[in-house]
């Protein structure tokens, strides 16, 4: 008789090619959850009420999501029962972090008919898209962008060049031609400015995904750096490694060589390209 868990493990290893600390976090996230015996959203619920991080909340929601999609390919189960669960309810166990659906919403609030939703929607994608900080987006200049990457400086003065999705650079394009050409770029280089021609300040930012959050039905306490978790998290959800991860978040523990393999940008814009959801 086969035993499930060993087998999980097996394909990570072999089919999806993880790195062995995702491959460990994933196993011990799914044999936590076997052991105690619960369903999945008391086994969730649980983890709360001792304390797990939402970081952690998410990682553990993540591999049980790989675990069932799993059992589901390999017939061992008739229905995904995660897949069930896609609900509110669920998604208010793990704080800070969007569900794609509410993504999706945030992203597509915005009008672009007027210089502030362009603008906001072109913000909305970057951030996403590229799991910037909020610090790093107010510094891009225009010349900092191209049709792959952006560059930005991270913590530390750590400059660093991360891929960009299809849909955020179709926003920038769009807020650059329509309404970004009114200010002169060369006394004001920086990407996104306020309606006066200033640079924006974390407090605008922060201001400006509070009120379309809101406009868009999203009833969660967000800020711009829950779209940088959502960011991570959904890339982790479509099977993105841990490391690649790490390194376009700009973590710096990514340079350390003790801890983490380095991973080449060739690598990093392949997995971005066949992760992210928004491609």
């Amino acid at each position: 008789m086969t035993n499930p868990l060993e087998d999980f493990t097996a394909y990570l290893a072999s089919e999806k090619g993880v790195s062995l600390n995702t491959l460990q976090a994933y196993r011990s996230d799914v044999e936590k959850y076997i052991q105690s015996g619960l369903e999945i959203e008391p086994f969730l619920a649980s983890l709360k009420e001792k304390g797990y991080k939402s970081s952690s909340l998410s990682r553990a929601l993540i591999s049980l999501k790989v675990y069932y999609k799993f059992l589901k390919r390999e017939g061992l189960i008739a229905v995904n029962e995660v897949k069930l669960l896609q609900g509110p309810k669920l998604w208010q166990l793990i704080p800070d972090i969007l569900s794609e659906e509410e993504m999706e919403k945030l992203l597509d609030t915005p009008p672009k008919e007027s210089y502030v939703g362009a603008r906001d929607r072109a913000i909305f994608e970057l951030l996403y898209s590229s799991g910037l900080r909020v610090s790093e987006l107010i510094q891009i200049k225009i010349n900092d962008v191209d049709d792959t990457f952006v560059k930005v400086m991270g913590k530390g003065r750590k400059e660093r060049v991360v891929p960009v999705g299809k849909p955020a650079i179709q926003a920038i394009d769009f807020w650059l031609s329509n309404y970004r050409d009114q200010f002169d770029s060369e006394k004001n280089p920086f990407l996104f400015l306020t309606e006066k021609g200033k640079p924006m300040s974390r407090v605008e930012v922060w201001r400006q995904v509070k009120t379309w959050a809101k406009k868009a039905g999203i009833k969660k306490s967000i800020s711009p750096h829950t779209l940088r978790h959502s960011f991570a998290t959904h890339l982790l959800d479509h099977g993105a490694d841990l490391r690649i991860i790490q390194e376009m978040l700009g973590h710096a523990s990514i340079t350390s060589t003790e801890r983490y393999t380095h991973v080449s940008q060739t690598g990093i814009v392949s997995a971005f390209h066949k992760c992210h959801p928004r491609q």
